[in-house]
């Protein structure tokens, strides 16, 4: 997306280039136009004693000749063809329809990650930090029409009710009260809200009487509200006109069995208490310890998790990403009922696959791994590098080892036991989610949380348990 900012900063240059070349065209325009005014004020006037002077005959056959050809001419060209021609150029590489639809879906995320109501990110207002990066009035009927496409009403209530805020708030829009109130309506009713899915409608065709649903609409709610409280022997109660609430409505919930836990510890709530942290100095004999040895931290201590400083320079890190970038792809996981490998929305980030063999900067990474584990890379794979862009994330999975601090969000976190291991740059995190034996440790299921603000990058190791056999040698018990 950092290519697009540059991108698009070279079409507003265009396009002030082509706002110059109208700007000359019609200027050369105006000024043929005020000559010939002058010109046909005087010949009208008197045309046969215009036209008995020879030069004022001469002149005008040329005119009609040659200069109103001249003029058609340049009437007729295109000063936009550059700014068309560049924008072809470019759009190849645009967001699509699904980027745009990916975009929203991953704000409304975050919303639901770190509890945020629309206004506050209407306002840029996000947990410690404040932009100008607002949401109009059209931008926020945008997102909630992006929610109520995919059945999503729950979001779309949020994001038409502060579309609708903000316009009774005086701020100018395409978008018409009329149609915010259709879609917000219909959503209310959805969330099983008949009251204010009436008195939504109400105003609705108070603004609209003719509105092709909206009538047709509010009798069917009124019927059906009329039925329900018949049947709980229950009066009608007006709902309230004051504008919906985040937590008026529940969430809908989904396929994640601990999504409360999961979503509690990316805000920070919800960790228990792990190992003490503390610095040490690895004592492992390797060639580059012993000449530099690396500073630890404990993040957990059952199961272990550690945190290794100053793992990467910054140079390395640049290297690195700047090796990858060309190569970012959607991050994929194995159906698994097809065992294909296809893209998932418990998993939005983009990755891409570096060999030792194709950089000294990967070889030695790798080698620093090696050091640092006492674990062969030999049998492990090859260096991921992910990518976590607006509202990255990857849900918790059994899948296993983690480049960039971000501003907001972002946390690796554990469900099972509580632990949030938050970013660090240049930092590597590690554990084993096998046992000694083999088996796997279910413990260490896990979670690359929403990035809120900023832009995550990782690098990712998975060293495999063959080829480790006097390395890490099986223990006494099957949970060692």
């Amino acid at each position: 997306m950092t290519d697009l900012v540059f991108t698009e900063k070279e079409l507003v240059q265009s396009l002030r280039e082509y706002i110059k070349a109208e700007e000359a065209k019609l200027a050369a325009v105006k000024s043929w136009a005020n000559k010939l005014d002058a010109l046909t004020r005087v010949s009208t006037s008197d045309p046969e004693g215009y036209l008995a002077h020879p030069v004022n005959a001469y002149k005008l056959m040329k005119r009609l000749n040659t200069e109103w050809s001249e003029l058609e001419s340049l009437v007729l060209q295109k000063p936009s063809d550059g700014f068309i021609s560049n924008m072809s150029m470019h759009r190849q590489y645009f967001p699509n329809e699904e980027d745009e639809t990916g975009a929203a879906k991953a704000l409304m995320r975050l919303q639901d990650t770190y509890q945020l109501d629309s206004e506050a990110f209407a306002k840029g207002k996000l947990p410690g930090v404040h932009s100008n990066a607002i949401l109009t009035v059209d931008d926020c009927f945008d997102m909630g029409k992006t929610a109520y496409n995919d059945a999503d009403y729950y979001h779309a209530v949020l994001w038409m009710q502060q579309s609708l805020k903000q316009l009774d708030a005086g701020e100018e829009a395409v978008v018409s009260k009329a149609d915010i109130l259709d879609y917000l309506s219909y959503s209310v009713y959805q969330m099983e809200d008949l009251p204010r899915a009436i008195e939504l409608t109400r105003r609705l065709v108070a603004i609209d009487p003719s509105h092709q649903r909206a009538g047709g609409n509010l009798r069917y709610f009124e019927r059906l509200l009329s039925k329900q409280l018949n049947e709980l022997n229950q009066a009608y109660q007006p709902a309230s006109e004051e504008p919906i609430q985040l937590g008026t409505y529940s969430r809908p919930k989904d396929h994640l069995p601990e999504r409360e836990a999961y979503e509690a510890l990316c805000r920070g709530e919800g960790m228990t208490q792990g190992a003490a942290v503390c610095s040490a100095a690895k004592k492992k004999r390797t060639p580059l310890l012993l000449r530099k040895p690396i500073k630890e931290e404990d993040e957990w201590d059952s199961p272990h998790i550690v945190r290794y400083l100053d793992i990467l320079s910054h140079e390395e890190i640049k290297k690195i990403k700047e090796l990858a970038k060309p190569r970012l792809a959607r991050a994929t996981v194995r159906d698994p009922k097809t065992g294909v490998l296809t893209t998932a929305n418990y998993r939005v980030s983009q990755s891409a696959w570096l060999e030792g063999e194709e950089d000294p900067v990967i070889a030695r990474v790798d080698q620093r791994i090696e050091d640092i584990t006492g674990l062969t890379v030999e049998t492990a794979e090859l260096l991921q590098v992910a990518n976590y862009g607006i509202g990255g994330q990857y849900e918790p999975h059994f899948d296993f080892s983690r480049m960039s601090d971000v501003e907001a969000g972002g946390a690796t976190v554990f469900p099972d036991f509580g632990a949030a291991i938050w970013p660090r740059k240049g930092t590597a995190v590690f554990w084993y989610n096998l046992f000694r034996s083999g088996e796997g440790d279910y413990r260490t299921r896990h979670a690359a949380c929403p990035v809120l603000v900023g832009s995550k990058w990782v690098s990712n190791k998975w060293i495999h348990e063959r080829g480790q056999e006097f390395r890490r040698p099986c223990g006494l018990t099957e949970v060692d």
